[in-house]
């Protein structure tokens, strides 16, 4: 008889490229391609209804052992709207599923710092030991599986370039690894392409060395990066401005977005450690970044208040989702962003 598997698998994090890398093992595991693609379904947590992941939930799966079912971003379907009795439909369903089923719910989470009885605690930020799908999730016992999928810190990202170089059957110089991560932060997915990349470009003979990693990903443009990133974080909008037109000329948005997302998320995080008594070597300590890095972004922390960074955060998400949708280009919506930041306008 072969080993209960969990039939609800709970994954949360912000870590993209560690769920998809799950996901595609359990993918690969329903057996060929075109068998796999006939038992997975892939739902929408914002767009369905619950009759909808029932009816997923409870096919039966066509000449293999498991049915996959992945719900992406699964509180949008679970919370908010949910009253006692829906509430009771949902558990009802997940304590009813079949063996047959491997439910997994995808749920975008973060986690975050505070400081208790002189020391710092990490914590989710949303599936909290006190949500309801945690509790449900104790009680079910081997039917239920959490999975942290966590981003790496900043310091941390060196040595996860570099296993992550093995796993794809190449190799990378401990000095190339952090200087692309000094360059993508930890940025997991996009970091993921550019390891590919540079193995592409040594034809996986080499170990990939930290003139590759200048050439092929940053191409010169780490020092302006960084300075842009700065001067946005200085509220410096017209030095930013400036910048930003000329990155453009050589870097599309998809390069230069993702680092003034790892800089505003940075400081927002800092915010938050020196409103509770913390100091640059707080923050270099629970973020893992390197002590000149800390002390920068501790800098900029106190340009900002904390609601004025939750609101610039928020609008930048919403500025890569327009993107994304067509709703606006994502250089004129930068353009935008940093015009309006600069005048001290509402964001």
């Amino acid at each position: 008889m072969s080993e209960e598997k969990p039939i609800v698998y709970i994954f949360r994090g912000d870590d993209r490229e560690a769920i998809e890398t799950q996901i595609r093992t359990f993918y690969r595991s329903l057996g060929a391609p075109d068998m796999a693609d006939m038992n997975t379904t892939r739902l929408e947590g914002k767009t369905i209804r619950l009759n909808d992941l029932r009816a997923a939930a409870l096919a039966l799966p066509f000449l293999t052992e498991r049915r996959l079912v992945i719900l992406e971003d699964a509180l949008k379907l679970f919370d908010g709207k949910a009253d006692q009795d829906d509430r009771s439909q949902i558990l009802e369903l997940l304590d009813s599923l079949p063996p047959t089923t491997a439910l997994v719910l995808l749920i975008p989470d973060v986690q975050k710092s505070r400081q208790r009885g002189g020391h710092w605690d990490t914590f989710w930020e949303t599936l909290t030991p006190k949500h309801w799908l945690i509790k449900w999730a104790d009680k079910a016992g081997g039917r239920a599986y959490i999975q942290d999928c966590a981003l790496p810190t900043e310091r941390e990202m060196g040595d996860w370039i570099l296993r992550k170089a093995v796993d794809l059957g190449g190799s990378f110089k401990p000095n190339a690894a952090q200087v692309l991560a000094e360059y993508l932060g930890n940025n997991t997915q996009r970091v993921s392409q550019e390891i590919v990349k540079l193995l592409t470009y040594v034809n996986y003979e080499r170990p990939v060395d930290d003139d590759d990693v200048r050439h092929v990903s940053i191409q010169d443009k780490q020092g302006d990066i960084f300075q842009f990133v700065d001067a946005i974080g200085a509220r410096n909008g017209e030095e930013a401005l400036k910048m930003l037109h000329r990155l453009l000329e050589e870097m599309p948005f998809s390069q230069v977005y993702p680092m003034i997302i790892r800089q505003f998320r940075l400081i927002m995080q800092a915010r938050e450690i020196v409103d509770t008594g913390g100091d640059a070597n707080e923050v270099r300590k629970i973020l893992g970044l390197h002590p000149f890095i800390a002390k920068k972004i501790t800098a900029q922390a106190g340009q900002f208040s904390l609601s004025m960074l939750e609101m610039i955060y928020h609008q930048l998400l919403k500025m890569d989702l327009d993107a994304k949708t067509g709703v606006m280009d994502g250089d004129i919506a930068l353009d935008v962003f940093i015009t309006r930041l600069a005048k001290g306008l509402d964001i």
